[in-house]
């Protein structure tokens, strides 16, 4: 793994001037102002030319020592008016910062421009830095890199090459300022890449390829392990990354049955292991014994995910497996109210996705990788989740909701109406549908296929579409 690179954490440092930040009309304003305030003639298009060392080192072209330090004060002053209002992004500048944010990783900005001008200047161009670091320069940006824990730092200077390898970054280049590709290179950038509208598509191979060689780590640290397998997609692609680390006789899929588990998702996990040639192991679970789970609280889930891991901890240890795993990953650790989580955790349950890092996003693109038929498979939650809180679960509540959503999908089928996302909520003698967005109008005025969905005393079609855990909104 090249240094600085992180496995999980991702915390990526950008320059500021010609890599996120075009200021080059502005800047040649501000030194056109600056020439007629000090008498002083400077080019500013020769200034605009060279710009990434700090504003001192130009103002010292043009001013006598003595001089420099009121001139910077007087630029700074007219940059505010001159500049920041006329600044631009650099082409894919915005693209750039999101792919950041959608691995989840922070943003920092570490540059020679005076910090309150650049802070003005990113919000003019509409980009958000969780820190921004200022008046850095060459090996001086290093303290700040390391500070702030930047694992890539991607500027435009050879400046910013020595920066980034001075703070133990891995160092992206973009020959977008006054440097060429010959002498990026040869100032040891690490990666060079054409400008950052290749970044977005770089950064996601890059942070899924660590991620994925510490998702190997972790399992083959675990050394054997039984998969609660859902056969929904993190399930799945832990299952199949499992098998191909440590081989087929050290994974064994575990697949709760039980009345919330809709009979098509038993039959598609046992077509998936059985394409993997591991070992598939159909438990029952007891769900209903448990009178938190049958009195569907706000924490059912706690309930649900406890009967499961006590269920499969003994299985996992008469298979002679070190370890019970599940699919949770990065994002399910932030989204909030997620008691099942919890109920696995207090029961030692495993969860290598989350702890290597691997977001929903990017297990989706390794699963792709993997050619598994999961990869784009919708999110599929047990059928106890259509039913509303407070409302008793009962094998013959999952069962109404279960026809409710196979009748549906098979209607829609029929009337050539492609479906991605649906649910049948359960609101009493209620019936609440819930598909994509774009077919809610639809939907909406084809009182014959909602007229597909049966035992319940009223249907509607919610407005919304589609959410996952809609029911939490109820709370």
């Amino acid at each position: 793994m090249p240094a600085g690179v992180s496995s999980t954490s991702l915390v990526v440092g950008f320059d500021l001037d010609l890599t996120l930040l075009d200021a080059r009309r502005g800047i040649v304003a501000t030194f056109a102002q600056l020439t007629a305030r000090t008498g002083v003639p400077v080019d500013g298009e020769l200034a605009a030319s060279r710009l990434g060392p700090p504003l001192e080192t130009e103002l010292a072209h043009w001013f006598p020592a003595d001089e420099i330090s009121a001139a910077v004060a007087l630029y700074r002053e007219l940059y505010v008016d001159h500049a920041v209002p006329v600044s631009e992004a650099m082409p894919g500048a915005v693209a750039a910062v999101e792919a950041v944010r959608r691995a989840g990783g922070r943003v920092v900005v570490v540059t020679a421009k005076a910090d309150w001008l650049a802070r003005a200047s990113l919000d003019v161009i509409g980009i958000e830095a969780d820190v921004v670091v200022g008046q850095r320069w060459a090996s001086g940006k290093g303290d700040a890199i390391r500070e702030h824990g930047v694992d890539i730092y991607v500027g435009d200077h050879e400046g910013d090459v020595i920066g980034a390898h001075a703070g133990g970054a891995l160092s992206v280049a973009v020959p977008t300022g006054p440097c060429d590709e010959a002498s990026l290179r040869a100032a040891g950038a690490d990666v060079l890449l054409p400008g950052l509208a290749q970044f977005p598509d770089w950064l996601a191979e890059t942070v899924l390829d660590r991620r994925l060689a510490a998702l190997s780590a972790r399992l083959t640290e675990l050394g054997s392990v039984l998969v609660a397998f859902s056969g929904g997609a993190d399930s799945a692609f832990l299952l199949a990354w499992a098998a191909r680390t440590l081989g087929p006789a050290a994974v064994v899929a575990a697949t709760a049955v039980s009345p919330s588990l809709p009979a098509a998702e038993l039959d598609a996990a046992r077509a998936f292991t059985a394409a993997l040639g591991v070992r598939h192991l159909l438990p029952a679970t007891q769900e209903q014994s448990r009178p938190g789970y049958v009195a569907n609280g706000a924490d059912r889930c706690y309930f649900c995910k406890a009967e499961l891991i006590e269920t499969l901890g003994p299985l996992a240890a008469e298979q002679r497996l070190g370890h019970v795993v599940t699919g949770t990953n990065a994002d399910d650790a932030v989204a909030g109210f997620r008691p099942g989580i919890r109920a696995a955790a207090e029961r030692g349950a495993a969860t290598p996705l989350l702890d290597a890092g691997l977001t929903k996003r990017q297990v989706r693109a390794a699963s792709r990788r993997l050619g598994l038929v999961t990869a784009d498979k919708p999110a599929a939650a047990c059928l106890a989740s259509r039913i509303a809180y407070g409302i008793e679960v009962t094998p013959s509540r999952l069962a109404r909701v279960e026809h409710a959503e196979r009748a549906l999908r098979l209607a829609l089928a029929d009337a050539q109406l492609s479906v991605r996302d649906l649910r049948v909520r359960d609101l009493g003698d209620r019936a609440r549908i819930e598909v994509d967005a774009e077919l809610v109008a639809a939907l909406g005025t084809r009182p014959d296929l909602t007229a597909a969905v049966t035992g319940f005393g009223t249907v509607e079609v919610d407005p919304r579409g589609f959410r996952s855990g809609a029911m939490n909104e109820l709370l």
